[in-house]
């Protein structure tokens, strides 16, 4: 895992929301994703404000669960509160499950458990926007975003791909994932990487 180094390697572009909107479009393209362009703004803020990693990491004992989160947002003393907490749950989800699919190495928790509780916060959100006004204004965008959430993560995860070096653990854990979520950018990616994703091929990829 090796959260920092891919961090280092996008901040040195000259104009990183840039960056991200071109790679957002071209990914959403590739991946015949339609999203709205609010949707799109919201999601190239996103991956701007967390490619500096004192935005994601509260603290230096890394990335709190999701859970705990989730927990912090139902004790919430003001409903203000509660719904930054349930917007930070599910950006921090969407990211994470889409940015840095090696996370999920050796935990208890697959992206599938990101998926689900990223997306419940979202559309939380979203039922909101009906009776805050301060939510109103991205009630449209939550729910999209929940709608959407595991075909935004695969947008993300192909943005996170740009440029990088696979190793044969990278292709291995990539392959996990094609398995476990069917997902149609692991399967094109391995298929670039000279590996066919068939049900038998975890024997082949282990040798």
């Amino acid at each position: 895992m090796k959260h920092e180094s891919d961090s280092r390697r996008i901040l040195p572009s000259a104009n990183v929301r840039e960056f991200f909107r071109e790679s957002v479009d071209e990914a959403l393209s590739r991946q015949r994703v339609r999203a709205e362009d609010h949707t799109v703004h919201y999601v190239v803020n996103l991956l701007t404000l967390f490619a500096r990693a004192e935005e994601l990491y509260e603290d230096r004992s890394g990335l709190r669960p999701l859970a705990s989160m989730l927990g912090e947002a139902v004790e919430a003393p003001t409903e203000t509160e509660r719904d930054r907490a349930m917007q930070r749950l599910g950006d921090v989800a969407l990211f994470v499950a889409g940015f840095f699919p090696d996370y999920f190495a050796r935990r208890c928790v697959d992206v599938d458990y990101y998926i689900r509780m990223g997306g419940s916060a979202y559309s939380w959100l979203a039922e909101r926007s009906r009776q805050s006004v301060q939510v109103r204004a991205f009630g449209q965008v939550f729910a999209e975003l929940s709608e959407k959430f595991g075909q935004f993560v695969e947008v993300i995860g192909e943005v996170s791909e740009q440029g990088r070096s696979y190793t044969d653990a990278d292709i291995m854990r990539l392959y996990e994932l094609w398995l476990r979520t069917g997902s149609a950018r692991a399967s094109r990616r391995l298929r670039e990487l000279g590996v066919e994703p068939t049900e038998g091929a975890s024997s082949r990829l282990t040798h």
